[in-house]
């Protein structure tokens, strides 16, 4: 909502009257066509073709929690984009990765942002990593009427609960549904094949470091059966984005820092191109 300063040089009464915590709630109430789900769409006689980013992965370990997302947003058959950015830190100790429609989904992680921000500022307080993850879910579900014109946005959602000194994970079904992941989840176009790899990698007792290399075995395993997932782009040097979430806060590793792990895994399969990936870990 803008603020017409140029005639009495005073924000608009909206801006200055108490009311609810939810920055959401504030569109809705005083500019209801800037929330994405409240937009009118032209009739179509299809599905909107747009770039949707694909595979993104998260894993638990002793620490707190690693999420990961590939570079590549496809529209069709096409490659829209190769270097896009598909994980963003929600606030301090959590963050969002989006697969789904590109445009549609950083727009809500920057709404998502704002959202907890303006809680923040309003009650003085953090929401629990459970009033997030609930927070998140009803964005979804506003998209609704959007997703079913195919303009869906599927994130995945991880951070550090302060409250329960340990890593959690949350993803979400089309609709809004939100369920708790235990140890690790993929969502995406790839992540079947992300999943089936981390279901044989995954154990309880994971260091940060074999976690990050976890991950990005994943998001390779995707890359190597999923078109639309990018794997480790060397020639270009476009390596995965890997982030970090512990009690220390959220930590996104360099582009270095990524490489490095992305190289030993391409170095390990020319050596064995079909054998054992658990001696990475």
């Amino acid at each position: 909502m803008e603020a017409n300063t140029r005639s009495t040089g005073r924000l608009p009464a909206a801006f200055l009257t108490p009311g609810s915590s939810s920055f959401m709630d504030f569109l809705s109430d005083h500019q209801p066509e800037m929330l994405p789900g409240k937009r009118q769409l032209p009739p179509t006689q299809g599905v909107i073709e747009a770039p949707h980013g694909t595979t993104i992965v998260a894993v638990t370990f002793a620490g707190g929690v690693v999420l990961a997302g590939d570079r590549r947003a496809t529209m069709g058959n096409v490659i829209a984009q190769r270097d896009i950015e598909k994980v963003f830190p929600a606030d301090e100790y959590s963050a969002v990765g989006i697969a789904g429609t590109a445009g549609l989904a950083v727009e809500m992680v920057k709404l998502f942002q704002l959202e907890l921000e303006h809680f923040e500022k309003v009650e003085g307080t953090t929401l629990s990593l459970e009033g997030k993850a609930n927070r998140l879910s009803t964005m979804i579900r506003s998209n609704l009427g959007m997703a079913m014109q195919g303009l869906a946005v599927v994130p995945l959602f991880a951070g550090f609960d302060v409250d329960r000194d340990k890593g959690r994970i949350f993803s979400y079904d089309v609709t809004g549904g939100r369920s708790e992941e235990h140890g690790f989840a993929a969502t995406g176009s790839g992540s079947l094949f992300a999943r089936g790899a981390m279901k044989k990698l995954f154990h309880k007792d994971l260091t940060e470091e074999q976690a990050t290399t976890l991950v990005v075995q994943a998001l390779y395993d995707a890359a190597d059966d999923d078109s639309a997932t990018g794997g480790p782009d060397v020639a270009r040097r476009i390596y995965p984005i890997v982030t970090v979430i512990t009690e220390d806060g959220f930590r996104r590793l360099t582009d270095e820092e990524s490489s490095e792990i992305a190289r030993a895994i391409i170095e390990r399969r020319l050596e064995q191109p079909d054998g054992p990936r658990a001696a990475l870990l």
